[in-house]
Parts: C-alpha cells; structure tokens; sequence
C-alpha cells in the first residue's frame, strides 16, 4: 500500500478518469429510466436547502451527469498522460471536479456518517436500538456521496499532480529548482500555522460546551420542551458521543503544533522516541477538513431557507455556521504541518532532513 501512494502522481489521472467513466455510465443509466437516482426529491432525506440537487430529477440531470462523465474521463486521460496542450482548460475542469464534488455535491450527512462510524460498527453486530434497519440508516443516497466525495478526492490529487508536472516542479512534493516560497519555509509554516491550528481547535468549542450540558442535564441553546424530548429519547447521549468525538479532533489538531505530534510519546512505548510519519497526520486532518467544509456550507444552505429567527434553540444551529471557518482552519493547519515535516525529496533531493532536526533537538 505504501508502494501504492508513494506512486499516487502517475496514477491519479487515471483513476479520475476511471471514476468520470463510471459515475457517468451511473448517469446513462439513470437517463435510460434506470432506479436508484439519488438526488432530487427521490431522497428519502430530501428537505428544502439540504443538497445543491434537491430539485434535480432523472429527466434533466442524469444526460449531463453522463456527458460530464465521459468528459471527464477524456479530460483524466490526458492529464494522466501529461498533455500540454490545452492546459488552463484541463486544469480548470479538474479543479471545478474537485471542488465541485467534495464540498458542494456533499453535504453535512457525510459528516454524520463519519462522526457516528464506530456507533454503525456495532449496530451492524447487534442491531439498531427501536429495531430501525440499517438500510434506513445508511441509505444508497448517502453511500451516494461517498462515492462522490471519493472522485473529488481523485480530481484533487490528478490537478495537483498535473499542475506540478507541467509547471516543472517535482510532482511529489512540488518544489522548483528556485526552491519554495517565502510563504511554504518550515519558518513560516511555523507562524501562520499555529494561528490556524487555533482557529481550528478552538470553534467546535461552542458546539461541544452546548452538548455537555444536555448532557449534565443543563437545556443550554435549546427550549426545556426540547431538552426533554431529547433525554426521552436519548438523543443526548448521542450528542455528548459528538461531543468526545469533536474533543479527541481538538486534542488531535493540538498535535499538528506540539512535539508529540512529531515524535510518539512514552505512553506510546513500541513507537516511543521515532518520529510520526508526516501523512499519518495530514490525510486525516485533510478528509476531515474537506468533510467539515461541505458539512458547514450544508448548514448555510439550510438557514437561508428556513430564517435565522428561532433563538431560543440557537445552539441547534448557530455553532455549525462557523464550520467553513473551521474547515479551512483545519485545512491551513494540515498544510503547514506537511511543510514543516516534509523534510528532504526522495525523488528531486530538495528539503532538509526531519531525523536531523529530531536529532539536534534531543542534543
């Protein structure tokens, strides 16, 4: 597997393109009255302002997922290829895919899935408490946007790897012969990273204070109504489970500006001593980041539609408006650690050594 990320630039065009093919013969098939189309009203969890698609239907929709399919999958092969010609159009069409797919397609059930994954691993052995189906749980329109958030995540590493091998840059860690910018120094990734691993460790603050305390009891943003249907119902467990969730991520993103997010601690004794491999680190906050952003902007969708009147249960949804913030805090964050710990090229030479540094620290 390491082997097969080490080599993630050669093949990430194809696999875009093989994702484009796919998703559009998904959109063919749809057009040709096929069942399953995901989007639109035929989502079991449709509301108004839940998905940018909420009003799609197979008739209008599908033929342009199909075209853009097949687009795509031309566009990945000659980015695959490293094609010159035309390079603004393929870089600009790739670009769009990866955002388009990863944080406006999406939408904030991806984040619920995540957050709630251990809790789906047990049900799957023992059941969903109330006897409810796990079908009903993990719908096929939810699966949906994995699928989705996947090609983003694929014309993302294709742009990248495409714009690096056409600008002349080592297309695995993106240095020049010039060397990096002022901005892309460990010394400056130092400075500007901190301030964002603040940011970002800071926000989901709000939201866990308010679910403690339904959980000890105290209605704090919501009505008592509220408060007393969610103890009934046990929901409040559930959100003190976020809760946990969104400290152990707070307490994680610490770690991308302090030494034992560098090095394994003690407590870690068959690791102690040797430093963090760089990616361990940044993939995780990175996925979180792009799923965070899309959750955000869902919730942004969703008030422009329902009004921002109803105070007495602002901690419901008031919290969840700085999400884009934290999204993009957390994204700045995973990037100045990777250029702090990226250390020397294996491929262009380029960079210092991370084990030298680890080493005149200890000294």
């Amino acid at each position: 597997m390491r082997k097969v990320m080490a080599k993630w630039p050669h093949w990430a065009g194809y696999a875009a393109a093989v994702w484009a093919l796919c998703y559009g013969a998904l959109g063919l098939f749809w057009a040709l009255d096929g069942s399953g189309f995901p989007f639109g009203r035929s989502d079991p969890d449709w509301e108004p302002g839940l998905s940018v698609l909420g009003e799609a239907t197979p008739e209008a929709a599908a033929p342009v997922i199909a075209v853009l399919g097949a687009l795509g999958a031309v566009a990945g092969l000659a980015i695959a290829r490293g094609v010159r010609r035309g390079r603004t159009v393929l870089l600009g069409f790739a670009w769009l895919a990866a955002v388009a797919l990863t944080v406006v397609v999406t939408d904030n059930r991806v984040l619920m899935l995540v957050a709630y994954a251990p809790l789906l691993v047990v049900f799957a052995f023992t059941g969903v408490p109330g006897g409810q189906p796990m079908s009903e749980l993990v719908p096929w329109s939810r699966i949906n946007l994995f699928i989705v958030l996947v090609g983003g995540l694929l014309w993302a590493l294709a742009a990248l790897a495409y714009q690096r091998r056409t600008a002349a840059r080592c297309m695995m860690c993106g240095r020049s012969e010039h060397g990096s910018a002022r901005w892309a120094t460990p010394q400056a990734a130092r400075r500007w990273g901190l301030r964002a691993v603040v940011v970002a460790a800071a926000i989901p603050a709000l939201y866990d204070a308010s679910r403690f305390a339904w959980a000890a009891g105290i209605p704090l943003g919501i009505t008592e109504e509220f408060w007393r249907w969610l103890d009934e119902s046990g929901l409040r467990w559930g959100g003190l489970f976020l809760s946990l969730m969104g400290l152990g991520g707070a307490i994680l993103t610490l770690g991308l500006v302090q030494r034992w997010g560098e090095v394994y601690p003690r407590w870690i004794w068959f690791k102690a001593g040797r430093p963090v491999p760089p990616m361990l680190a940044v993939i995780p906050a990175s996925l979180v980041s792009v799923i965070v952003l899309s959750g955000g902007l869902t919730y942004w969708r969703l008030r422009m539609v329902h009004g921002f009147g109803d105070w007495d249960m602002w901690a419901t949804w008031v919290p969840s408006l700085v999400w884009p913030l934290w999204g993009v805090a957390l994204a700045a964050a995973a990037l100045a650690y990777y250029l702090r710990r990226r250390g020397a090229c294996r491929a262009c030479g380029h960079g210092g050594r991370l084990e030298a540094e680890l080493t005149a620290e200890r000294g």
